[in-house]
């Protein structure tokens, strides 16, 4: 288990090379330590890496999910994610009959599965501090809050969901395709949701401070500071149209 003073650590078994190079590299910006296995082969490699949390393929080549996490409970203790295909109530059963803390079938979207990550990990204790600072405004992803110049705001569940994945993005262009993708978890690009949820996300931040979510024309949005440019030159923002 890691300590009050280290990250997380994420065991990610994934044989699909795209969706493991992309789970690996979402886990790891939001801070969390990772070592990720294309399959069981590597068992004692797997074994050695001591996990908080381990998020597992089932149809693995050789060694499948299932039997990989029963190997890793009788080491120690770690919280046990299935991430799969297979959506089968008996499949699902059989998870959970396996110690799963969760269950996740494939396609999702990555800010679902982080949440569900940081959902298991806060239930065994494993998260120090979930609260994360941009300037003035302070997101706090266990309680689910989020303040403005010490104002609370009532954000939807869409307008949370867009603005927890800028922060954990802030200073990078994000387009609108990634954030329909990554936010809403589909691919069609339909540029109007984007604009439309950035704009009433915008309303809410700005009636208590400045502007903090940027349009960088024909790129994207960036979330940073107030007093940072989006391209980095650390003067003053002008604010640009939604």
């Amino acid at each position: 288990m890691s300590s009050a003073l280290s990250p997380p650590r994420i065991l990610l078994v994934e044989d699909e090379p795209v969706l493991r190079d992309t789970l690996d590299g979402a886990l790891r910006s939001v801070g969390y330590e990772v070592r990720s296995f294309a399959d069981a082969n590597d068992l004692g490699e797997i074994l050695a890496f001591v996990a908080d949390l381990a998020l597992l393929d089932v149809a693995l080549p050789g060694r499948d999910g299932f039997a990989l996490a029963r190997l890793l409970c009788e080491r120690g203790d770690v919280a046990l994610i299935f991430l799969t295909a297979r959506d089968a109530l008996d499949d699902r059963l059989r998870g959970f009959g396996h110690g799963a803390d969760d269950y996740i079938t494939k396609p999702v979207a990555i800010e679902e599965l982080l949440a569900r990550v940081r959902a298991v990990l806060r239930r065994n204790n494993r998260l120090v501090s979930e609260a994360v600072s941009v300037g003035d405004l302070v997101l706090d992803e266990g309680s689910g809050e989020v303040m403005r110049c010490g104002k609370r705001l009532d954000l939807t569940a869409t307008e949370y969901r867009l603005l927890v994945f800028l922060v954990h993005h802030r200073g990078r262009t994000l387009s609108k395709l990634q954030l329909l993708t990554q936010v809403w978890g589909y691919d069609a690009y339909d540029p109007n949701v984007v604009e439309v949820h950035v704009s009433a996300l915008r309303r809410k931040l700005e009636a208590h401070g400045p502007r903090i979510i940027h349009t960088i024309r024909g790129l994207g949005y960036r979330l940073a500071q107030p007093l940072e440019r989006p391209d980095g030159a650390g003067e003053k923002i002008l604010r640009s149209s939604p």
